[in-house]
């Protein structure tokens, strides 16, 4: 069964540390996925295209920066993207999503953990679900290396960076009641 994004309800956001200090917070704002499921609602694939210039932190100096060469490289490489080798149902509703990641033309394999929701019908007949899947990865891998080190020995720019996804999502095929 095919599941399409309510983008309204849906968002990729990120964290990572600034001066080993405190956490910046940003998401991207354009982004599509292509989600599906067998017809007991068990997740078969997921995969996703986010584009790297609609990365947003709240401050467009920093935003300019992490679009630059130094991070995205933004205007080489436009999308990220993730498509899904494998998926491993851990428990009810609970999952295991690895996938290659694909940022700067690098290819790396990542998992999240992905919590996803009963179906309900919404009050336009629709089927819907939700999920939410959280990992950290690790930027260096992707070649976004670009950092200073500050005065007392720490980093400026954490490499840890730290993901959720949070997707709705209605069914292709109208809910039968």
């Amino acid at each position: 069964m095919q599941w399409n994004i309510d983008a309204a309800h849906s968002s990729i956001e990120f964290a990572v540390r600034h001066m080993a200090i405190a956490t910046v917070r940003g998401r991207f704002t354009e982004w599509s996925a292509t989600v599906e499921s067998d017809d007991n609602g068990v997740l078969t694939r997921l995969d996703a295209t986010i584009q790297a210039d609609s990365l947003e932190t709240g401050v467009e100096q920093r935003d300019a920066h992490l679009r630059s060469p130094d991070f995205l490289d933004a205007a080489t490489h436009p999308e990220l993207t993730f498509t899904s080798t494998k998926i491993e149902r851990t428990g009810d509703g609970t999952y295991q999503v690895a996938g290659d990641l694909t940022i700067r033309g690098v290819a790396r394999s990542v998992t999240f953990d992905t919590e996803v929701s009963e179906q309900v019908i919404d009050p336009w007949g629709n089927k819907r679900r939700a999920a939410e899947a959280s990992g950290t990865l690790s930027r260096t891998d992707w070649g976004l290396t670009w950092n200073q080190v500050l005065e007392t020995g720490g980093l400026l720019v954490a490499e840890k960076v730290k993901f959720t996804i949070t997707v709705e999502a209605t069914a292709d095929e109208p809910a039968v009641v």
